[in-house]
């Protein structure tokens, strides 16, 4: 089979991981006779570089016109970067948001797990992750709510006065909720729901349309859960996660909350779907600028999110457990980048990560 996939290197370490994992899909087409062409494509700062905007017209149309998108990452240091000296919408996160949004990707599957050669990296205590240690996915409304209302700032009698607003209907809530009750149909079978709902009526909305959604799924267990004790239990005991939905703003604090207690950001992919299967798949860290270069960061969290791609985009299930098995024997053999390095250990760089996990794939 043969699949063309909108390469989106980015900026900062994007590059180099976006590099690593195309030497997996590379591996995984020889082994298993597939054929993956790349169309690379320029978005964040490397776009505003080139032609001044962070998201063309014609990148966007190339990446619509793609079987799938790997994206690396993009952005730099908010405080010294001059991408960071206009309004923003010409900012490089802006393309993000602004792809997804053109993409109709409206789900954001984010999953955390805890792999059994990283416990002494979790900063939880042993006697909090247990045995199990803990799996859930969080699934992250994209396309609405605070990110996407309307904003201004204005100056009132001398005092300046800023305005964000917060708005989903129910047609948006209900699809990321169906999205969720059908992935928690293949898990555990539980979903949490995250909203602010003693306070905002957007939240009391959101709890309202997924109990709804939730009398069509009678075999999955659905609670609710306060956002401020949500992020309270990620840490007090978060192996009682399986599916966590929330909306956009929310999803985004807790899911890099729940990929810091997995002992590196470096290791969680995540997958932005909506209705066809045309998806975008990036790590969930940044760019990281400080590291950028310098064969150091940590490729495993792009190589499994070009595995998400295999399975959701392109029904690829074996390959898909190919390369996260690939991952788990790399681990298993001892092989660590700096960021999940301990004693005893094989220190190993960027780019001998991939050929290592690479090796692996049979």
């Amino acid at each position: 089979m043969e699949f063309q996939i909108a390469v989106i290197p980015g900026d900062g370490i994007g590059p180099e991981i976006v590099t690593e994992a195309m030497k997996i899909l590379d591996k995984v087409g020889e082994v298993y006779g597939h054929t993956f062409t790349y169309k690379k494509l320029l978005m964040g700062g490397a776009s505003i570089d080139a032609y001044g905007v962070p998201l063309t017209e014609e990148t966007l149309e190339a990446a619509k016109n793609s079987d799938s998108v790997l994206l690396g990452a993009v952005g730099g240091n908010v405080g010294t970067s001059r991408w960071y000296q206009g309004p923003p919408e010409t900012r490089p996160e802006a393309g993000l948001l602004g792809i997804r949004k053109g993409l109709e990707l409206f789900a954001n599957i984010r999953p955390a797990w805890l792999y059994r050669e990283l416990a002494d990296a979790c900063p939880l205590k042993t006697e909090i992750v247990g045995e199990k240690g803990f799996d859930m996915v969080i699934m992250r409304e994209l396309t609405g709510g605070l990110y996407f209302g309307e904003r201004h700032t204005t100056v009132e009698n001398g005092v300046r006065k800023a305005v964000d607003t917060l708005v989903y209907d129910e047609n948006e809530i209900r699809r990321i909720a169906v999205k969720a009750f059908e992935i928690a149909a293949k898990r555990s079978g539980k979903v949490t729901s995250v909203d602010k709902a003693n306070v905002l009526d957007s939240s009391r909305l959101w709890r309202a349309v997924v109990d709804e959604t939730a009398r069509e799924y009678p075999g999955i267990q659905v609670e609710h859960m306060l956002v401020d004790n949500a992020a309270m239990q990620l840490v007090m005991d978060p192996g009682q996660f399986d599916v966590v939905l929330t909306e956009n703003m929310f999803g985004d604090i807790l899911s890099d909350e729940a990929s810091e207690i997995t002992g590196s950001i470096g290791m969680l992919p995540s997958a932005s779907l909506g209705k066809t299967k045309l998806g975008l798949y990036e790590p969930s860290h940044g760019s990281a600028p400080d590291i950028a270069g310098k064969d150091i960061a940590n490729p495993i969290a792009t190589i499994l999110s070009a595995a998400m791609m295999l399975r959701y985009s392109f029904d690829l299930d074996r390959e898909a457990d190919a390369v996260e098995a690939a991952v788990q024997q790399a681990l298993t053999d001892g092989y660590r980048t700096g960021d999940i390095y301990s004693e005893g250990c094989r220190k190993v760089g960027t780019r001998e990560m991939g050929s290592v996990i690479a090796g692996y794939i049979r």
